[in-house]
C-alpha cells in the first residue's frame, strides 16, 4: 500500500514539473498529472535501459528525478505535437 501511495505522490510531483518547465499552458487534472509523471518515470527507465543495456537484466525500474521529468516533457511533447486526445 505504502508503495502505491510514493509512486503517486511522486507522479504528482514530476507531472507537475514536467508541466512547469514545458513551455505553454498544459491544462491537466490531478489524475492525468500523476499519470503523466508515471508514464514519464517508466519512459525514462526503458530509455535509460536502451541506452545502457547493463540495466536490462535488473528489469523494468522506474527513472531517476530529473530522467522522469525529461521523459514526461516527452510525453506532453508527443500527444501535443500528434494531436493525440484531442490535446
Amino acid at each position: 500500500m505504502m508503495g502505491i501511495i510514493r509512486m503517486i505522490i511522486v507522479g504528482f510531483i514530476v507531472g507537475v514539473l514536467a508541466r512547469f518547465f514545458y513551455p505553454g499552458q498544459i491544462p491537466l487534472s490531478f489524475l492525468w498529472t500523476v499519470i503523466l509523471g508515471i508514464a514519464g518515470s517508466f519512459l525514462a527507465g526503458l530509455i535509460g535501459m536502451a541506452i545502457h543495456p547493463a540495466q536490462r537484466a535488473a528489469g523494468l525500474h522506474p527513472g531517476g528525478w530529473i530522467a522522469s521529468i525529461l521523459g514526461s516533457m516527452l510525453l506532453i511533447f508527443i500527444v501535443i505535437h500528434f494531436h493525440l486526445f484531442g490535446a
